[in-house]
């Protein structure tokens, strides 16, 4: 994919991968339709982008609210009259083992990691459709790789994004569809997703400030790096991109030692 003069749709570009997303999407002349919960980081991030010269929509969303990504597609297409690219990058982060995440906690993350990213997927298809070449870029992690411990609701969100990637792509491809399907893996990425986790509440503040100390030794790779390996990605069409040298490694000890990788990599990890 040629992604200049080509339009996309960008959730979670308030911030973090998202951000870095949208100014590396611009740099090569593609336009922007920004989405995220957040309007005051939507508006930094729109900042950073206006002068580069792309046609700029920002759109405030909670990509876990139906009514809201159900009228999303329009509003899109009255700016920018079409849609090339859908990147479904909006996510957030639940700490704590599965029996001190309450019920509550847990739905609500799966409701924004998983089932927005299939509602933002249903609205934006049709117009994909439309195009003779498209792409959906799915935002999986490291941990819809493997499944650490104190991760059930994350990683289960982002299982789920992996094996949906998956078998949406081996549909399009069936049907013949102009619409190709990227998942992302990224590792450790330089963001504040984890130090701004929601925690449960059986956390006490030591536990939860060493969990953030943790998170800060792991997350290391800037956004910008991140966001140039996942466009390389698009501009090649691949069905998997894999961002950072932790989560090739903990895609290949995963593919080594598929029951037993937690015994290795845990090893460094005891809070």
């Amino acid at each position: 994919m040629n992604l200049h003069h080509k339009v996309a749709v960008l959730t979670g570009a308030g911030s973090g991968i998202g951000r870095a997303l949208a100014v590396a999407l611009a740099q090569k002349g593609c336009h922007l339709a920004l989405a995220d919960i957040n309007p005051a980081g939507l508006a930094a991030t729109a900042a950073l982008v206006q002068p580069m010269g792309v046609r700029l929509s920002q759109h405030t969303l909670d990509v876990a609210s139906r009514e809201a990504v159900a009228t999303l597609p329009a509003a899109v297409q009255a700016v920018h009259g079409q849609v090339d690219l859908l990147i479904n990058n909006a996510g957030v982060a639940m700490g704590g083992t599965f029996d001190q995440v309450t019920e509550r906690d847990f739905d609500w993350l799966m409701d924004i990691n998983f089932n927005g990213l299939v509602r933002m997927t249903r609205a934006f298809l049709p117009l994909l459709r439309e195009r003779d070449a498209a792409r959906i870029v799915n935002l999986s992690s490291l941990f819809g790789l493997i499944a650490p411990p104190e991760q059930c609701a994350y990683s289960a969100s982002k299982f789920a994004v992996r094996g949906f990637s998956n078998a949406l792509r081996h549909e399009l491809e069936m049907a013949g569809s102009p619409v190709g399907v990227t998942v992302v893996h990224p590792g450790g990425v330089a963001t504040q997703i984890a130090t701004s986790a929601r925690m449960a509440d059986a956390l006490t503040p030591e536990d939860i400030a060493k969990r953030q100390k943790l998170s800060r030794q792991l997350l290391r790779l800037p956004p910008e790096k991140a966001a140039a390996i996942i466009l390389r990605g698009v501009e090649k069409d691949k069905a998997r991109v894999i961002v950072g040298w932790d989560a090739w490694a903990g895609a290949l000890i995963e593919r080594l030692m598929p029951v037993n990788y937690w015994r290795l990599l845990g090893r460094g990890l005891k809070l």
